[in-house]
């Protein structure tokens, strides 16, 4: 059975895992279908190989068409994100799924679940491990990968770990966040699944991770040194799980409906116990210090090549007050649909800065740059080259161009002193006959002093946010249409986000 050159459908490319095996197999010219419930959200991700077809694993008649013609088939799905029973949601889906590719004649099936053994394993672990055993039943030759921990920015258990350690000088946490766990590098899972695909691999259960084995403990000190962050971590006996959870939702507020779920998993030992990875696989794990220095330095690439929004694949509604948060990047985001098209929108978005303005309170923008001079940076002094021509590398005031794909997207890295980093973007999407403008801010503080800057001008940023989106979109549509006196319909607010379909 060779499975290696014919298509592939994938699931869950839209998920943080799914997302980074989709380029991975678009790099190595695999011909790739993406299954998804939005299929325009996906297209503009993918290149123009891929094929995107509309498709959802609770919706088994529209399975059979997209799995037709695939060879393997990874499954990337789960739905602990849900409010909901997600135990019961992911078995249906399995079954579904399971029952569509034996049908359509699928030689492989690719799914990545969890490490865990025992018979008290955690409603999420117990899932994951649910859906394996349903997949296999299928007839379908099923190959689970189950990993612990996944070291990568913008995956769940790192941006806990981030936004723990950042936040928190003294940390008192529950002393089984001792236990020991097997984390593993996004990079390591993602040549452990490509190389799944491989004809002579039998299909079986294999348990992935790490070099090392550490704790949760382990990992937030090492983060903490990488960063260069002094943390006081003290275990006490006392916090439940529910109590955890529930202070996990006031630090970490977008990621408190799976709280308690991935705090049940972290409860107990994620650790390779059969050592048929390793002899299965040519793959050879790097440790947990590796790992996390790697996620430090792509985590710029990361997030300007993927949405701040799109780190998981099912997430619920996030808190509205005090911009988003993605770990510990701080997010304001708004968008405003015009009547224009993309190219005439972004003709507009390359004029921003220099002697151009920055299309409201540009009196404030010049005392931020005064201000930044008198700290030793950059300041406003720097302006642009040209006032309409932009390339990345360009300086634009105490900001530079990061990023730059013409008609769609400009993405601004800040250069001003600032108690952590930030960014600013812009992006236009086209729409019938029109355009989507849309404007983020992102904010990634340094410790307590730096989420302290960003909470006491937040009431300063939503008057300037608002007001050059909306200046913008006045001068793009008074200068495309002069006929035109309404700058189109603004979807205002710092909590405007995609979510994956």
């Amino acid at each position: 059975m060779d499975t290696t050159g014919e298509r592939v459908l994938l699931t869950g490319a839209t998920g943080y895992v799914g997302g980074r095996l989709l380029s991975a197999l678009e790099r190595q010219g695999v011909p790739v279908r993406c299954l998804a419930r939005r299929p325009d959200y996906l297209a503009h991700r993918a290149a123009p190989s891929t094929e995107v077809v509309r498709g959802d694993v609770l919706d088994p008649p529209s399975l059979r068409p997209a799995l037709e013609g695939t060879g393997t088939a990874y499954y990337l799905i789960h739905s602990m994100g849900s409010r909901g029973s997600f135990e019961e949601a992911d078995r249906h889906a399995a079954e579904a799924f399971g029952q569509a590719a034996r049908d359509a004649g699928v030689k492989r099936i690719i799914y990545l679940g969890g490490l865990g053994r025992g018979d008290h394993l955690s409603p999420h672990l117990s899932s994951r491990q649910e859906v394996g055993s349903i997949l296999a039943a299928s007839g379908v030759p099923t190959v689970e990968l189950r990993a612990s921990i996944i070291i990568g920015s913008g995956s769940l258990s790192f941006e806990l770990i981030r936004a723990l350690v950042e936040k928190l000088p003294v940390m008192v946490a529950p002393r089984w966040i001792r236990l020991p766990a097997q984390p593993i590098a996004i990079e390591d899972v993602l040549g452990y699944l490509l190389e799944a695909r491989r004809s002579d691999l039998p299909a079986a259960t294999y348990e992935i991770g790490g070099a090392d084995q550490v704790s949760y403990l382990e990992l937030m000190k090492e983060y903490a040194h990488q960063r260069g962050l002094r943390r006081l971590m003290i275990t006490v006996p006392v916090l439940t799980p529910r109590l955890s959870s529930l202070w996990l939702g006031l630090v970490t507020p977008v990621y408190a409906h799976v709280g308690r779920k991935l705090i049940d998993s972290v409860r107990q030992e994620t650790v390779v116990t059969n050592p048929e990875a390793a002899k299965a696989f040519s793959i050879r794990p790097r440790d947990h210090r590796k790992a996390i220095e790697r996620a430090l330095r792509n985590e710029d690439r990361d997030l300007a090549e993927t949405r701040w929004s799109n780190a998981l694949s099912s997430r619920g509604a996030s808190r509205s007050w005090g911009g988003q948060k993605f770990g510990t990047r701080l997010v304001d985001s708004r968008s405003i649909e015009l009547e224009v098209g993309p190219e005439r929108a972004f003709r507009w978005v390359r004029r921003v800065g220099g002697k151009n303005g920055w299309f409201f309170g540009n009196w404030l923008w010049r005392l931020r740059g005064f201000l930044d001079l008198l700290v030793g940076g950059a300041g406003m002094r720097r302006g642009r080259r040209h006032p309409e021509e932009l390339a990345p590398g360009d300086t634009v005031d105490f900001w530079r161009v990061e990023a730059l794909e013409p008609d769609r997207r400009l993405r601004l890295s800040a250069e001003m002193k600032l108690p952590g980093r930030a960014w600013l973007q812009f992006e236009v999407e086209p729409a019938v006959d029109a355009s989507l403008l849309r404007q983020t801010a992102e904010f990634d503080p340094l410790g307590l002093f730096g989420l302290a800057y960003w909470y006491a001008l937040y009431p300063i940023h939503q008057v300037v946010f608002s007001g050059m989106l909306r200046n913008l979109a006045h001068a793009i549509t008074s200068g495309s249409k002069s006929d035109s006196s309404h700058p189109g319909k603004q979807r205002d607010g710092a909590m405007d986000s995609h979510n994956g379909p």
